[in-house]
């Protein structure tokens, strides 16, 4: 009795034992690929509980949302055959698993193809544009210190789409056909393709700077010039003006002190033809003035009229 009880609890353990290693999840963001010795046995994709042979299938998880690949820096000529230096992203979407298994085996080897495809498409694409295009913009100038670019679209879009949107389309609409294709057919969808950066290589970039800097140079010579310019067209305006002022303020003058000395010559006539002998008198009084400023002695005679007129004044 006792025997077939311990037998009975050891094949209760043995089975839950088994249902826990058989047993797994399938997540909402998951498909689960079971393979079995590399054979591909059963694909989910719907959530839920799921369950498997222990020891000998093995659980292979991908992920059901958008994957991103960043794209590795890579140098590429325009129509031109100027150099770029494009860096790039691409995103993705596994559609079929068991096609994904099948040609690409996981998510991380699945990075080197796609990258591969992604920067074939996208060199065809740069190869056949001007760098204006791939830029998004063409340079008109500079306007006081500031740069001014014209953004370009595509020639007859009625849309006005961006000519770097259109050519990063053209280059995803590429390369995922490519991966669609019956040789490669890799059960992906490509939904996404971005450039971050479109750069020159650094000799050319030099190059660019050094012209920058010349055209820099040449416009703050520029506008040196012109500024001297305006200076000393203002100065000299400014001379002019005070050459005017001064000969009108001298004119002036000279007008106003003729006609002061006009109305003195007037006033002593007048003074003159009241009084006769006010003119010599006032003589008189003139030269005694630099006599007696010369320390000067005058003995003036009692019967004279200027004795007579100092004696008045001082008896006042």
């Amino acid at each position: 009795m006792k025997l077939i009880t311990g037998f009975l609890v050891g094949v209760v353990v043995l089975g839950a034992i088994g249902i826990l290693l058989s047993a797994y999840t399938v997540d909402e963001t998951q498909h689960v690929v079971i393979t079995r010795f590399g054979e591909i046995r059963e694909v989910h994709s719907t959530p839920g509980l799921k369950f498997r042979a222990p020891f000998i299938d093995q659980v292979n998880t991908l992920d059901k949302r958008i994957l991103r690949i960043d794209v590795p820096p890579t140098s590429m000529p325009d129509v031109d055959n100027q150099f770029l230096q494009m860096d790039a992203y691409v995103r993705y979407r596994i559609t079929d698993p068991q096609k994904f298994i099948e040609k690409l085996v996981s998510e991380i080897t699945a990075e080197s193809r796609i990258g591969s495809i992604v920067i074939a498409a996208l060199r065809d694409e740069i190869g056949r544009s001007t760098q204006p295009q791939i830029i998004g913009g063409e340079l008109l100038g500079i306007e006081e210190d500031r740069t001014v670019v014209q953004p370009l679209t595509v020639d007859g879009d009625p849309k006005g789409t961006p000519t770097r949107v259109a050519i990063v389309e053209a280059a995803r609409a590429s390369a995922d056909a490519t991966v669609k294709a019956q040789e490669n057919d890799f059960g992906i969808q490509i939904v996404d393709l971005r450039i971050k950066r479109a750069d020159f290589p650094q000799a050319t970039e030099e190059n660019i700077f050094n012209r920058m800097r010349t055209e820099r140079a040449v416009q703050a010579g520029k506008l040196r010039a012109e500024g001297e310019e305006e200076f000393r067209t203002r100065v000299a305006d400014v001379d002019r003006l005070v050459e005017i002022i001064s000969a009108e303020a001298d004119q002036k003058a000279d007008q106003l002190r003729g006609e002061g000395e006009g109305q003195a010559i007037a006033i002593l006539a007048d003074a003159l033809e009241e009084d006769e002998d006010l003119f010599s008198f006032l003589r008189s009084l003139e030269a005694y003035k630099v006599f007696l400023g010369q320390n000067t002695t005058v003995v003036l005679p009692s019967d004279s009229d200027l004795f007579q007129f100092l004696q008045s004044s001082n008896a006042k």
